[in-house]
Formats: C-alpha cells, sequence, structure tokens
C-alpha cells in the first residue's frame, strides 16, 4: 500500500519547518531525500515514519492513518515492519554485536529464530569477526554498520535511512549502499534514506529533494 501524505505541514515552535507536503511512495521503492541543512529532509523522514507527527495534514502507511491508530498498534507496526537507522548509532553498550542486531527479534521472542540471518547480516557488513565484540570496541564506521544490520534483522517492510553513510568511508558506504539498494530490488522493501552526497542519492531511482521545507524536485516515476 505504500506511504501516502497529503498537505502536511510541521511547525517547531512559531517556526513552519514543513510546507503543504504532498507525497506518494509506493511498496518497494527507493527514494532518496536531499536538501541542503535545514530543507527540512530530517524532520520529513521522522514524520514519514511515524516518530514525529505533522502539525496538521495527514500521514497513511499500509493503510494505517498514523494520527488515528491506536498506540499499541502502532508500536506493533513499528517494531514488525519498520526499520530505522538514525545518525547516532543507539548500540546497546552491554549487548555483544550479534546481541545488538538481535535486540528487534527479542521483543517478539524470535531471537533463535532469527540468529542465523543475524550472522548473515554481520557478514554482509564485514563483522563477522567482530559478533562477540561489544560497541566499545568497535570504530564508528563499524558502529554505523552494526546499527544498519539491526535495522534489517526483522525485514521490515518499510526501512527508514537517515544519513546512513555519514560515519563511513568511501568502501563501507558504497557496500551499504549496495545492500540496501538489494533491499529494495530483492526483497521489495521500501527504503527512504535522507542523504546530502549527491553520488549516493544518484544511486535511488527516485529523488525527492527539499528547499526551505519545501518539495522542489521528485522524479517519480509515473
Amino acid at each position: 500500500m505504500g506511504i501516502l501524505i497529503e498537505h502536511v505541514n510541521k511547525d517547531i515552535g512559531t517556526t513552519r519547518v514543513l510546507t503543504d507536503i504532498c507525497v506518494d511512495i509506493r511498496d518497494g521503492e527507493f527514494v532518496a531525500l536531499t536538501g541542503r541543512s535545514g530543507s527540512g529532509k530530517s524532520t520529513l523522514l521522522y514524520v514519514l515514519s511515524s516518530l514525529d507527527s505533522a502539525s496538521n495534514g495527514r500521514v497513511i502507511i499500509d493503510g494505517y492513518d498514523i494520527e488515528t491508530i491506536d498506540s499499541e498498534t502502532l508500536y506493533r507496526f513499528r517494531n514488525q515492519k519498520m526499520g530505522f537507522v538514525f545518525q547516532f548509532h543507539y548500540l546497546i553498550a552491554e549487548l555483544t554485536s550479534i546481541q545488538n542486531v538481535l535486540m528487534p527479534a527479542r521483543k517478539f521472542g524470535e531471537e533463535k529464530k532469527r540468529e542465523a540471518r543475524a550472522k548473515d547480516l554481520l557478514e554482509q557488513m564485514g563483522l563477522s569477526s567482530k559478533i562477540d565484540r561489544f560497541p566499545r570496541q568497535l570504530s564508528g564506521g563499524e558502529q554505523q554498520r552494526l546499527a544498519i544490520a539491526r535495522s534489517l534483522i526483522m525485514q521490515p517492510q518499510y526501512l527508514f535511512a537517515d544519513e546512513p553513510t555519514g560515519a563511513l568511508d568511501t568502501v563501507n558506504a558504497e557496500q551499504v549502499m549496495n545492500i540496501l539498494r538489494d533491499c529494495s530490488v530483492k526483497d521489495g522493501m521500501t527504503v527512504l534514506m535522507v542523504t546530502h552526497d549527491p553520488d549516493f542519492a544518484a544511486m535511488a531511482p527516485r529523488q525527492i529533494r527539499l528547499a526551505d521545507g519545501k518539495v522542489v524536485f521528485d522524479n517519480k516515476k509515473q
């Protein structure tokens, strides 16, 4: 069913951050949200992902109106159908790499079921040798790749990524971009990614560019 946002505005205090945003994202699309710093792209990502609410307008994900859905249904939907990658890793210091990756599965008692996938994701991220390491024993780039692996463990229908390659060198960043693209192409995952890097934005089939809280470019295919 995808994501539909209709005439969304977002105010923070007396400042309007998003203005009359209308976007329709189909299932399986890989979309890059671009724009200069302060353009509203991260705010839009958070509103799209239900982690922040619009001041007015509608946000519909997979047929659910985010403003009217009950909190318990939204909680389960987020944890089962959504993956999140933030600029900060939010890893749990007391858990090993594989335990961090399996955290979303633990909420539903699926750790054993997902263990093989966790190991596969760690291998894809070049972290198979760090499976029992703690976050403090990993570099910043390794922590970011670990956070990305965690976001993919439940095979989410929707992945929301805020500058997922920001802490990575070129080789690892390209590796992560290829993984995200494969998730979209092979698994039908809807990927929404905020990036300031034009090269990585170009890897996404669709780009939505913001300026001053408004959509100024969208190369959506009809």
